[in-house]
C-alpha cells in the first residue's frame, strides 16, 4: 500500500504540475509582453525628451552669448552699411574676441559654425571650428533663421542629408541698438545624438533622427550598427523599433521622426530569463508539493498499514482468519478509505490555496519592487547593517557609474562618497535608527558630496529610510542628483543680482502705481519725481503703467528732466499684475542729435553756397534779360515824350512792359536769396511739378549753352509733398547739374536730358534721365558715399548731402546706369496726406519719355 500511495502520489503531482506549467506560462509571458512595451514605450520617451532637453541647453547658451557684454561691446563702434551685397568675415579655426567659450562649460558639443547676421538677415562674420565652411544651400537660407522677436529661435535646417540644429537670437550692443541676431549651428550627428542621450542606455539600444516621408535614417548615435543613409525596415529583424514624432520647430523645412532601436537579442534574453525563471519556480512549486503530496499519503497509508495489520493480527489470533494482505475488506475500510480520501481532499485544497496566495502575493510584491526599482527617476540603493550594498537599481548604475554586479556586496561610504563626507553620512545613518518617545523616526535626511566610479564629485540629496526585517536592520538610501538644482540656484542668485547690478534705472510697479523695487541706479530719477520705494509714481506715469496692463504690450515714453532725459520703457508682467519700467539715460544721445541737425544744416547751406558758385554766371545772365528790357521801354518812352508823341497807349503798355520786367528780376533775385539764405528747415505743402519747374528756371543758361532744352514729363495735375521747398530744390539742382557735367562729353546736338514725375501707391516719384557717358559699375559703389568725385574742382558732397536730405524726409534716392548709354537717378518721397488718397497715377520706365541711351 505505501508504495502504491507513492507511485500515485507522485502521478498525480506531475499531472496538476504540467497543466499547471501550460496554463501560468503563458499568462506570465503575456503579463511580461504587456510590461516590455510599456517600459519600451517609456524607454523611447525618455530618449526624446533628453534630445528635446538638450537642444533647449543649446537655445539657453545662445540667448547667453547673444546677451554677452564681451559682444555688446564689440558690436558698439560698429555700423553695418546696407549694401545690396556683402562678404562675410571668415574666423577658420580661430575664436573671435565676441565669442566667449559658454558651450564646452555647459557640457555641449562645440558648434561647427557661429554667425553675426545684420538685420536684413545677411551673414556679417562667420566662426568657422573646423576645416569645413557652412553649405552654401544653408547660407542662401539665413535670412529665415531669424526671428521677429525678441525670443530665441530654434530651427532644424538640412543640407543634403546632413540635419543641422540652428538656434538664433538678437543681439545688441552697449548702448541697446538692436544690430542683428547671432546664430548657432551645431551639426547633429552620432557625437550630437551620443551626447544628448549621455550613458543611460544598459541595453544597446539605439537613437536616430529618420526622414518622415522617405522612411531613411538621417543620423544616429551608433553609425557602426546602424548605417545612415538606410530604410528602417531594413533593420526590423534585428531591433525592436519606436518612432515619435518630434515637436514642431519653426523654421523647419522638412518632417522628421525620432526614433529608437533596441536589439530584439536583448529583448528575447530577458524574455527568455524571465520565463526561465519563472518555470524554475514552479517546478521547484512542484517538486515541493509533490513531495509533500507524496508523503502525507504515505505517512497516512503507513499509519493505516499500521492499523490494519494490528487489526489482521489480532483477527488472526482471535478468530483464525487468513492474512488479508492489506486489501479492503468490511464496510469499516471503505467508510476509512472514504475518510481519508476526503481528509486528503481537504489537505490538498488548503495546500492549493495557500500556494495560490503565496505566489499571487510573491508575484505582487516583486512586480512591485521591480516596477518602483526601474521607474524610479532617483538611486535607490539598500545596505545591510555593516554598510554594505545588497541591492542596486538602474538609476544607481548610472548616477554612480558602476553596474550592480560590480557594486554588490562593496562598501557603500568608501565606493561612492567623499572621504570628508563619510562621518556626516554614517551620522545620518545612525540618524536614522534613534527612537524618540517610544517610536523610531521614519527616515533621516541630508545633503553629501558623493563621488562617482571615475572620481567626478557631484552633491546629492539622500534620505535613509531603516527596515527591520526577521531581527535584521536593512537601510534603504533614496539618492537624487542636485547639480542641476545647485546650478539652478546659482542662476536664480545671479538673475536677482542682475537688476541691482544694471547701472541703468529698473523699477516694479504694481497695478496701483506703487513703487515695490527700484534699483540704486533708479535714484536720481525717482528723485527728480519726488517719489521712491513704497511711494507712488507720479500721476501721468501711473495712467501708462495701468494702460500697459490694460492692453497687455510694451509701451515707450520720454521724460525730459531738464538737465536729464530718460527713455521709459513699461513692460507689463499680466499674470502677476506689475509693470517693470526699464529706464534709459539718452540726454547724450538727444544732444548729440541735436548737435548733429545742426551741423548739417549748416553743411547743407556751405554746399548751397558752392552750388550757386557754379550758376552764378547763369543767374547773372538771366537777370541781365529784365533788366535790358527796363533799359529799352524806359528809353522809348522817353523818345516819344521828348518827341511830343503823347499817344497814351503806347506809353501805358511801355509803363507795363517795364513793371513787368522788374517783377522777373525782383523774382530772380528772391529766389537766389531763398536758395543761398540760411535759414531753420521750415517744411510746407507744395506741388513737386513746381519744384521741377523752379529749378529749371535756375538751369536755363546752361541748357542754352549747352545747346539742349530739358524734356518735362510731368503727372497731370499736383503732386502734393510735404518737404522743406529750399532743400528739395537743392536735391534736384545738383542732379541736374551732374547729368549736365556728364553731357559736356557728348557732341552738341546729341544731348538729351530728361525729368519725370508721377505719383503711386503713397509716393511722389521724380527721374532724372540723361544719354551721357553713364558710370561705371565700380563706381557705383561710391556713388553717394562723401568726399567721392570723378570732377577735378568737385568737393563730393553733393550726392552726399541730397541722400542725406532725403532719408530726413523719409524718401529714397536710388541711382541706375548702364555705360556708354547714360545714368538715371530717381528720388521718391511720401505723397502729402492731404492728397495721396486722390492720386492714382502709374510711375512708367524711364525710357518711355522718348530719351535714349
Amino acid at each position: 500500500m505505501p508504495l502504491i500511495a507513492i507511485l500515485i502520489g507522485l502521478l498525480a503531482g506531475l499531472g496538476v504540475w504540467g497543466v499547471l506549467d501550460q496554463v501560468q506560462s503563458r499568462a506570465v509571458e503575456r503579463i511580461f509582453n504587456q510590461e516590455l512595451t510599456a517600459r519600451l514605450d517609456l524607454r523611447s520617451r525618455e530618449s526624446l525628451l533628453r534630445f528635446d532637453q538638450y537642444m533647449a541647453n543649446y537655445a539657453a547658451t545662445a540667448r547667453l552669448l547673444a546677451n554677452h557684454r564681451r559682444l555688446a561691446q564689440y558690436l558698439e563702434p560698429l555700423f553695418w552699411f546696407p549694401e545690396d551685397s556683402v562678404q562675410p568675415v571668415v574666423y577658420e579655426q580661430f575664436q573671435p574676441f565676441w565669442l566667449p567659450d559658454f558651450f564646452g562649460r555647459n557640457a555641449l558639443l562645440a558648434p561647427s559654425h557661429v554667425l553675426l547676421m545684420d538685420n536684413r538677415g545677411q551673414a556679417r562674420e562667420i566662426y568657422q571650428a573646423g576645416d569645413e565652411p557652412l553649405p552654401a544651400e544653408m547660407l542662401a537660407e539665413s535670412p529665415g533663421w531669424a526671428g521677429t522677436g525678441d525670443d530665441v529661435r530654434a530651427v532644424l535646417a538640412r543640407a543634403g542629408d546632413q540635419p543641422y540644429l540652428v538656434v538664433s537670437d538678437r543681439v545688441e550692443d552697449a548702448g541697446g541698438y538692436g544690430m542683428g541676431h547671432l546664430v548657432v549651428v551645431v551639426p547633429i550627428d552620432a557625437d550630437f545624438l551620443a551626447a544628448s542621450e549621455g550613458s543611460v542606455s544598459a541595453d544597446s539600444s539605439a537613437v536616430a533622427l529618420v526622414d518622415a516621408d522617405e522612411q531613411r535614417i538621417l543620423a544616429t548615435n551608433e553609425p557602426q550598427e546602424l548605417f545612415p543613409g538606410t530604410q528602417m525596415e531594413q533593420w526590423a529583424d534585428e531591433f525592436v523599433i519606436t518612432s515619435q514624432s518630434l515637436p514642431e520647430y519653426e523654421g523647419s523645412n522638412w518632417n522628421m521622426l525620432f526614433a529608437t532601436f533596441i536589439p530584439h537579442s536583448s529583448v528575447d534574453a530577458m524574455s527568455e530569463r524571465v520565463v526561465d525563471f519563472e518555470r524554475n519556480q514552479r517546478l521547484i512549486a512542484a517538486l515541493v508539493f509533490i513531495g509533500v503530496f507524496t508523503l502525507v499519503i504515505y505517512l497516512v497509508s503507513a499509519r493505516l498499514n499500521r492499523v490494519l495489520t494490528r487489526m489482521t493480527r489480532f483477527s488472526q489470533r482471535a478468530l483464525d482468519i487468513k492474512q488479508p494482505n492489506f486489501k479492503r475488506g468490511g464496510n469499516q475500510l471503505l467508510l476509512l478509505e472514504e475518510w481519508i480520501q476526503h481528509f486528503t481532499n481537504l489537505v490538498l485544497k488548503a495546500r492549493e490555496e495557500m500556494s495560490r496566495r503565496h505566489a499571487h502575493e510573491m508575484r505582487e510584491t516583486e512586480a512591485l519592487k521591480a516596477a518602483i526599482m526601474e521607474a524610479s527617476l532617483d538611486a535607490i540603493v539598500t545596505l545591510n547593517r555593516a554598510g554594505l550594498i545588497i541591492d542596486y537599481n538602474p538609476m544607481a548604475e548610472s548616477m554612480l557609474g558602476l553596474t550592480a554586479a560590480d557594486a554588490v556586496h562593496g562598501d557603500f561610504a568608501r565606493c561612492f562618497l567623499d572621504p570628508a563626507e563619510q562621518a556626516a553620512f554614517f551620522g545620518i545613518l545612525s540618524q536614522s535608527g534613534r527612537r524618540q518617545q517610544g517610536a523610531r523616526r521614519p527616515h533621516a535626511r541630508g545633503e553629501l558630496r558623493a563621488r562617482r566610479a571615475d572620481g567626478a564629485r557631484f552633491p546629492v540629496e539622500m534620505s535613509i529610510v531603516p527596515i527591520d526585517i526577521d531581527d535584521e536592520r536593512v537601510y534603504t538610501l533614496y539618492i537624487h542628483d542636485a547639480t542641476q538644482r545647485k546650478a539652478a540656484e546659482r542662476e536664480i542668485k545671479s538673475l536677482a543680482r542682475f537688476a541691482s547690478e544694471s547701472p541703468n534705472p529698473i523699477l516694479r510697479v504694481n497695478a496701483e502705481g506703487l513703487i515695490v523695487y527700484a534699483n540704486a541706479a533708479s535714484r536720481p530719477l525717482t528723485n527728480a519725481w519726488a517719489s521712491g520705494p513704497g511711494e507712488l509714481l507720479p500721476a501721468a506715469w501711473i495712467e501708462e503703467v495701468q494702460a500697459a496692463l490694460d492692453e497687455g504690450h510694451n509701451r515707450e515714453h520720454e521724460d525730459d528732466q531738464g538737465e536729464q532725459i530718460y527713455s521709459l520703457l513699461f513692460v507689463p508682467i499680466t499674470d502677476l499684475g506689475y509693470v517693470n519700467i526699464y529706464a534709459r539715460d539718452i540726454t547724450a544721445v538727444r544732444r548729440a542729435e541735436q548737435e548733429s541737425r545742426q551741423h548739417q544744416s549748416e553743411l547743407v547751406h556751405v554746399c548751397r553756397l558752392s552750388t550757386m558758385g557754379e550758376v552764378a554766371t547763369g543767374m547773372a545772365h538771366e537777370l541781365n534779360q529784365p533788366l535790358a528790357a527796363i533799359v529799352n521801354y524806359a528809353k522809348g518812352a522817353s523818345r516819344r515824350l521828348q518827341s511830343g508823341m503823347l499817344d497814351a497807349p503806347p506809353l501805358v503798355e511801355a509803363m507795363r512792359q517795364i513793371s513787368a520786367q522788374a517783377q522777373r528780376a525782383g523774382e530772380i533775385i528772391r529766389r537766389l536769396r531763398a536758395l543761398v539764405g540760411k535759414q531753420a528747415p521750415i517744411r510746407s505743402v507744395v506741388d513737386l511739378n513746381y519744384l521741377v519747374r523752379e529749378v529749371c528756371g535756375f538751369l536755363e543758361f546752361e541748357t542754352a549753352k549747352l545747346e539742349l532744352r530739358i524734356a518735362l514729363d510731368l503727372a497731370d495735375g499736383e503732386i502734393p509733398v510735404n518737404v522743406d521747398l529750399v532743400q528739395i530744390e537743392q536735391v534736384l539742382l545738383n542732379l541736374l547739374r551732374n547729368s549736365l557735367d556728364a553731357l559736356e562729353m557728348r557732341p552738341a546736338g546729341q544731348r538729351e536730358l530728361a525729368i519725370l514725375t508721377r505719383a503711386r501707391a503713397g509716393q511722389a516719384i521724380v527721374g532724372v534721365v540723361d544719354n551721357g557717358p553713364g558710370i561705371p559699375p565700380e563706381r557705383m559703389v561710391h556713388l553717394f558715399d562723401p568726399f567721392y568725385t570723378t570732377k577735378e574742382t568737385g568737393m563730393g558732397m553733393g550726392l552726399a548731402i541730397s541722400q542725406t536730405i532725403i532719408d530726413d524726409h523719409g524718401g529714397e534716392i536710388r541711382a541706375e546706369s548702364e555705360p556708354g548709354a547714360g545714368t538715371m537717378f530717381q528720388v521718391r518721397l511720401p505723397l502729402a496726406e492731404q492728397g495721396a488718397a486722390d492720386i492714382a497715377h502709374e510711375l512708367e520706365p524711364p525710357l518711355a519719355a522718348g530719351v535714349g541711351r
